[in-house]
């Protein structure tokens, strides 16, 4: 079986009935989707199929086989997030990190077919994730943003190499 994950394309040596997230964790070592309820419940295991996001713990590895999958990792890179990551990243949108890899995925799948500022379209998009933090209203604030086109450009918040990162918390006194 074969599979185009983030645009490299592999071959895949588990048995077809091997759970995807298995072969993105632990053949391809691709860490991004999370092992969580592992019953599609919880979408901190969230990739896309195609564009299209799905559960990678419900999928057999041949329902997808020639597929394209893409994983957070296939986002943006450190040094150039991509609008939703950076929106994450300027909304706090993050606290435990567990959930946070399933909800940008489905964010960017919302925000790529064409998904809108309100809260209420934006839920409906993310419902079966899970936060166990409670983050949903930064979360919500993030994709809001993103889908606005109101995230600032990623490069100022990134050092230049052999420069310590300054540690800012906007709002702080200096």
């Amino acid at each position: 079986m074969k599979l185009t994950v983030n645009g490299v394309e592999h071959e895949i040596e588990s048995a077809p009935l091997t759970p995807l997230l298995y072969v993105l964790r632990e053949e391809l070592g691709i860490t991004s989707p999370k092992v969580g309820c592992q019953q599609g419940g919880c979408g901190s295991c969230t990739i896309l199929v195609s564009g299209e996001p799905r559960r990678a713990c419900l999928l057999a590895v041949a329902a997808v086989d020639g597929s394209e999958i893409t994983t957070l990792e296939g986002l943006g890179t450190a040094e150039a997030l991509s609008p939703i990551q950076t929106a994450f990243h300027q909304h706090y949108a993050a606290q435990c990190g567990f959930c946070t890899s399933g909800m940008v995925m489905a964010a960017h799948a919302y925000l790529e077919n064409g998904g809108g500022t309100g809260r209420e379209s934006i839920q409906e998009a993310l419902a079966g994730h899970v936060c166990r933090c409670t983050g949903y209203v930064k979360i919500l604030d993030a994709v809001s943003a993103a889908a606005g086109g109101e995230v600032a450009s990623n490069q100022r918040w990134l050092p230049q190499p052999g420069e310590e990162a300054p540690v800012e918390v906007p709002g702080a006194p200096a």
